[in-house]
């Protein structure tokens, strides 16, 4: 890869981040999330609590809880993963996957590097 092409994509994934960046930025689920963290971390720094102190308080059993329902037993089935589409800028190739143990994905990773086929996400659908 030519030193412009591969200026030409960083170029483009940075395009990229900023937009996801200006879009998380103005997502009001994350700003109350962040106010619950930094009210959360006041609160712990006020009485000289740590994480795990917080963590032991709320699940003294050490983060034993109840054992989970089973499918059969009524329970909730698992979340289905979110459905990530990759394309090869270098072959025009298009790769969806659900998970990460995609045969071509995990061939790019290791020819290319991970951040760098993360780069190459095209969208993500529900």
């Amino acid at each position: 890869m030519s030193l412009l092409s591969e200026f030409m994509q960083k170029e483009q994934q940075l395009k990229q981040l900023q937009a996801e960046m200006e879009r998380l930025q103005n997502d009001e689920r994350l700003k109350a999330e962040l106010e619950f963290k930094d009210k959360l971390e006041a609160l712990m720094r006020e009485f000289n609590k740590s994480s795990t102190d917080v963590i032991n308080l709320l699940e003294p059993q050490g983060g034993k809880s109840a054992p989970a329902k089973s499918a059969a037993a009524g329970g909730g089935a698992r979340r289905k993963r979110k459905l990530k589409i990759y394309k090869n800028p270098n072959t025009g190739e298009v790769v969806e996957t659900r998970g990460g143990n995609h045969k071509t994905l995990k061939a790019w990773k290791d020819e290319h590097g991970s951040d760098t086929v993360e780069g190459w996400l095209v969208r993500v659908e529900s």
